[in-house]
């Protein structure tokens, strides 16, 4: 299956700059490494990816979970309130849930010490 990492680039690039966010402050919010972040934002390196960091970025930048993955495989992204359509251990399901639940305090956290800072 041919996989367009070219709008999965263009996406993340348009919506850094809609947000106007640099690419450590989304691998930040997404928990994952800015070398990830930059190789696909810059599409500098084409390889398979684990669908959590693609969640996980797709998640951070106020997406649907499987916004950034559905552009990889050339399909329309999903609105952000459309269920999930892909199969999830339950074990799986529920830490991905513990895992947005922990970033969401992490950020929240974050925003109370920027400000009292």
């Amino acid at each position: 299956m041919a996989q367009d990492w070219t709008a999965v680039a263009r996406a993340i690039d348009a919506r850094l700059a809609e947000l106007n966010w640099r690419q450590r402050e989304l691998a930040e919010r997404a928990q994952v490494s800015v070398a990830i972040v930059r190789e696909l934002h810059r599409n500098t390196t084409q390889r398979r990816r684990n669908a959590r960091t693609l969640e996980a970025l797709s998640l951070a930048l106020g997406w649907h979970p499987e916004h950034l993955d559905a552009l990889l495989r050339g399909c329309t992204p999903p609105d952000r309130g459309q269920p999930e359509t892909t199969p999830v251990d339950p074990v799986i399901a529920r830490l991905t849930s513990i895992d947005r639940r922990l970033a969401a305090i992490e950020r929240r956290l974050d925003e109370l010490a920027t400000r009292d800072g």
